[in-house]
């Protein structure tokens, strides 16, 4: 009896010692900066991901198909020791896939561990979100087991193509867009989406896929596809390696924009948002709103159509048809029981936020065309209350005679970049399908 006891006690030893350890949150300090970005993070996931279950709802026979999850997962695998910390204190995330995001009725919850995938099982995250993407993509029911060992059937759902993507809590600044997916900054989730406007983010995006498909394709001519939908996952899970993939395509956007005649200007226009950001706080201003000036909300127009012209790469040629994907949010948002105006009401918190670094920050032709599919309903009045005051059509007459008032003369097919200058000359997104897929056996 004594030595069976003595067994079973060194086989649970041996049990634990051999059991992986992951990051717990220690209160050991952060990086601050990383701390915030990744609540960002968490944020948008989860105002979007109930706006995606939302948006299948349409079953539009016209637009190209995608399949969709009723869950987000994140993983800190891969990040240096106190941003592991830095995720599990903002998200709950460790190293093991981890639930960031559902939508209403998923079977799985937010902090939830996945560690077996349709029967993968392996401590190479990298090698689960390979699974998770071929199995999604299949479109049928697959299981989950989570490590608690509760076991779920997850089925996933068609939407129409373009997924809704934010940045790498590291590069919060990243913004991209493809027909595939589009990735927005970390502005966006810090304005604190409602559900009307996370719905309109995610419309938007898929109408940019539907409008601008066509012309991106025949701008991505020639490059061939060899990772293809895995490492648009990657993007979304947090996963260092493609954490470090945004961090080139940054460096290489900006050497881009170097050649950009608007991006002299489009720097002029941050640093007067960054002086009105600090006048607002030494004012201690509740109601930003009623202290926009007119110049105030002119500048922030002109720093969103700066930002627009110095996207490079398939992102530029979709810059092209913003305002076909507007159009095309607009005309949808409705059938789902959603607030058309959402996409004024996001705007507005934007511009006064001093947050015009993404698509959602209207230029003034943007803001005018779309008003006028508004006032066309009988919104008129409403868009403009949502504006304070201020009439788009006169906004864009006042910016006509400055620089970048033409959408046609600012955006073209070719971009500044010279395709030669590196794997990142079309983007982060087209860049990432291009790498190829992570390999190896997988443990079963």
């Amino acid at each position: 009896m004594r030595n069976l006891l003595s067994l079973l006690i060194c086989l649970l030893l041996t049990a634990c010692a051999s059991a992986p350890k992951y990051t717990v949150d220690d209160g050991r300090p952060v990086n601050e900066t990383l701390l915030g970005n990744i609540r960002a993070f968490g944020a948008g996931e989860q105002a979007v991901r109930p706006a995606i279950a939302r948006s299948a709802a349409l079953k539009d026979p016209d637009c190209d198909k995608q399949w969709e999850l009723p869950f987000a997962l994140a993983t800190s695998n891969g990040w240096a020791e106190n941003d592991r910390v830095a995720w599990v204190r903002a998200l709950n995330v460790d190293e093991r896939l981890t639930v960031v995001a559902v939508a209403p009725g998923s079977p799985l919850q937010l902090g939830d561990k996945v560690v077996v995938l349709a029967s993968l099982r392996t401590e190479d995250t990298e090698q689960m979100l390979n699974g998770l993407a071929e199995i999604r993509d299949r479109g049928q029911p697959f299981s989950v087991v989570l490590s608690t060992g509760k076991q779920h059937v997850i089925t996933p759902f068609e939407v129409c193509r373009g997924y809704t993507r934010f940045a790498p809590p590291s590069t919060p600044e990243v913004q991209d867009y493809h027909w595939l997916l589009s990735m927005h900054s970390l502005e966006v989730p810090k304005v604190q989406l409602t559900e009307d406007e996370a719905l309109w983010a995610v419309l938007w995006t898929q109408g940019l896929s539907e409008e601008g498909g066509a012309r991106m394709k025949t701008f991505h001519y020639g490059s061939k596809i060899v990772g293809t939908l895995y490492n648009l996952v990657t993007l979304a899970s947090g996963l260092k390696g493609a954490a470090m993939a945004a961090e080139a395509a940054v460096t290489a956007a900006k050497n881009a924009a170097q050649n950009v005649v608007t991006e002299v200007l489009k720097q002029q226009l941050i640093e007067q948002g960054k002086s009105l950001a600090a006048q607002k706080l030494r004012e201690g201003l509740t109601d930003a709103a009623e202290k926009l000036t007119r110049q105030q909300v002119v500048n922030a127009l002109q720093a969103a159509a700066a930002n627009r012209g110095s996207l490079s790469g398939v992102a530029r040629v979709g810059a092209t048809v913003f305002d076909r994907a507007d159009a095309w949010a607009f005309e949808r948002v409705a059938k789902l029981g959603g607030n058309p105006l959402g996409g004024f009401r996001l705007h507005q918190k934007l511009i006064e936020n001093s947050f015009t670094s993404n698509a959602f920050a209207f230029d003034a032709e943007r803001l005018d065309a779309l008003s006028k599919l508004a006032d066309a309903k009988g919104l008129g009045y409403e868009v403009q209350a949502i504006l304070n005051g201020f009439k788009p059509e006169e906004l864009l007459f006042e910016i006509g005679a400055m620089p970048l008032a033409s959408a046609p003369a600012a955006f073209s097919f070719s971009g500044p970049e010279d395709m030669n200058q590196g794997r990142f000359a079309r983007g982060l997104i087209d860049a990432m399908l291009d790498m190829p897929m992570a390999s190896g056996p997988a443990k079963k």
